[in-house]
């Protein structure tokens, strides 16, 4: 047996290997995200349970263990707050914390930058990358904080602006976004599920009998017809009076 026919040589793999998506990819995705995950309906109950939602997934996740610390917070495209929470303890500025002082600065940052644009934070983050561009040519510089982690709200039959903003901030871009937009789809899916065992609103009111409606056969502009009545002659009435 010669040596060549007994040898066998690993094949190089490394082009082989899947390259991870490009910025330009991810925006993309992030896009589509936003068209698919649309609310039949959002008020302060719905914000409470995605934002306790959010927490129970950051705290059962392996990052609670690594970054400890996270910030969550849900308000209107106008600014008020319907959801506002802080995982792990309040630290200085040296970071001695689970979360920074600074990071509901950044945060809400982030959300004004879902104001500005009506995109995640994530997807503009990503499509400035894939751009070359910089916030300053964006003009989105000064308040404005471009980090993955805030989301928008849309209603399905409101299409004009998010009504808004869920988000999420624990220093890590692609992570916090992906906290926030697996939380939106899972809680999504549920309220779709809960709906679907919910009998239909037509067994669910109560029956009202039929009122009978009265039959008319007048016509506009003809006299009522007088077949099948019987009338008394009009002289008959003056009669009768004098002779009582």
């Amino acid at each position: 047996m010669s040596y060549a026919a007994s040898t066998q040589i690993p094949m190089f793999s490394g082009f082989n290997a899947q390259m991870p998506p490009s910025d330009a990819e991810l925006a993309t995705q992030a896009l589509q995200e936003e068209a698919l995950y649309r609310f039949p309906s959002f008020d302060a109950d719905a914000a409470v349970m995605l934002g306790l939602s959010i927490r129970k997934r950051f705290r059962a996740s392996s990052r609670h263990v690594k970054v400890r610390g996270m910030i969550i917070s849900i308000q209107t495209i106008a600014g008020h707050t319907l959801f506002s929470c802080t995982v792990g303890n309040l630290g200085g500025v040296d970071g001695g914390g689970d979360v920074s002082l600074d990071s509901w600065s950044c945060l809400e940052g982030m959300m004004a930058v879902v104001r500005k644009t009506g995109h995640s934070s994530y997807y503009v983050e990503k499509g400035m990358n894939a751009m070359g561009k910089t916030p300053k040519q964006l003009g989105i510089q000064g308040e404005y904080k471009i980090n993955g982690g805030a989301f928008p709200i849309w209603l399905e039959n409101a299409p004009c602006c998010p009504i808004a903003v869920v988000g999420c901030y624990s220093g890590s871009s692609q992570d916090d976004h992906h906290m926030v937009v697996t939380a939106v789809r899972d809680y999504l899916k549920k309220i779709a599920r809960d709906s679907s065992v919910l009998p239909p609103a037509s067994s669910m009111a109560p029956s009202i009998p039929a009122i009978p409606m009265p039959m008319t056969h007048q016509h506009a502009g003809r006299p009522e017809s007088t077949v099948g009545r019987r009338y008394r002659d009009p002289r008959s009435y003056g009669a009768t009076h004098k002779a009582a």
